[in-house]
């Protein structure tokens, strides 16, 4: 008999209905859509997107009335060209938002110098540290930015991003390298294989920093395509890239397994940036729960076989 159980919970992104960075990917479908068709699927939480109430007790409300958690939330970033406390000042209302609401992590995505919205460039124009010298500097403010908003219930959950500082296997070693505890890592396996790392290399390595997980699926000759003929990030997201569990190159059980095996406790999160025209959104919501649903409670089973 086991003595504990894999206790995670399935949440999805809005990503799947409407992309906040590319308004023409179902821009026009409402959130009343997404939020009705993710508790269908089974869904038990969403991340937030720009068609969310920015209120505390209006995000409340709404998200109650379907039955539905507020998972995270993603945050805009500058500590690398800003100071701790102008970061502290201009998070403050985000905070305020999740933490009212119940949010265990903040989702960071570092955009200073980010090339991650710019169609025009292509990903090997992305930023870097000039030195090692302003990669630990940089890891001195996130800690401290870290520990404010653990002051608050909330860790900060470091998304390591295609077009970003933070892409490469190489660049998550020393970015944990220079951080504190009070630093967690966002593991996204979609980010993880398209940076150039084998996504369960990367999670094994880290998982004692792992506080959050997106599971992106990637299409491997997309991934190829996009570095040889010097897409943007926003190309290769146009051209299909990603996608949901189950519909792409990575094998999630191994992950999945992984994730129990060292007492992961949180939100496994379906997120893939898709041109819901090509790819539907309930039907590719719907394949991402099924995928993930089906490992999660097999690893629960085999627990107490």
């Amino acid at each position: 008999m086991a003595t504990d159980t894999f206790n995670v919970k399935i949440g999805i992104n809005p990503i799947s209905w409407s992309n906040d960075d590319l308004p023409s990917l179902g821009g026009e479908t409402s959130l009343y859509t997404a939020l009705t068709e993710g508790r269908e699927i089974g869904y038990q939480g969403f991340e937030l997107g720009n068609k969310f109430p920015r209120e505390p007790a209006a995000l409340r409300e709404l998200m109650a009335g379907y039955g539905l958690d507020v998972v995270s939330g993603w945050y805009s970033g500058r500590l690398v060209e800003c100071s701790v406390q102008q970061e502290i000042a201009a998070v403050e209302s985000h905070l305020h938002l999740l933490a009212e609401n119940g949010c265990k992590v903040m989702v960071y995505g570092e955009i200073a110098g980010s090339i991650q919205g710019d169609r025009s460039a292509p990903l090997y124009k992305r930023p870097r540290f000039r030195n090692e010298d302003a990669f630990k500097r940089y890891g001195e403010r996130l800690t401290a930015f870290g520990k404010h908003l653990l002051n608050h219930g909330v860790r900060l959950a470091y998304h390591h991003h295609m077009g970003a500082y933070v892409e490469a296997p190489d660049d998550i070693d020393r970015l944990l390298a220079y951080t504190g505890d009070d630093v967690g890592l966002l593991f996204d396996s979609g980010h993880a294989y398209f940076g150039g790392g084998d996504p369960l290399t990367i999670l094994t390595k880290h998982i004692r920093r792992v506080c959050h997980v997106h599971c992106k699926d990637v299409r491997p000759a997309i991934v190829r395509h996009a570095r040889n003929r010097q897409w943007s990030f926003l190309d290769a997201v146009l051209n299909g890239v990603f996608t949901v569990p189950g519909d792409g190159g990575i094998e999630f059980g191994p992950i999945v397994a992984t994730l129990r095996a060292h007492g992961y406790r949180g939100w496994l999160v379906v997120e893939a940036e898709q041109d819901p025209a090509v790819a539907p959104s309930y039907a590719c919501a719907s394949k991402g729960y099924r995928t993930l649903r089906a490992l999660v409670d097999d690893a629960s089973l085999r627990e107490v076989a």
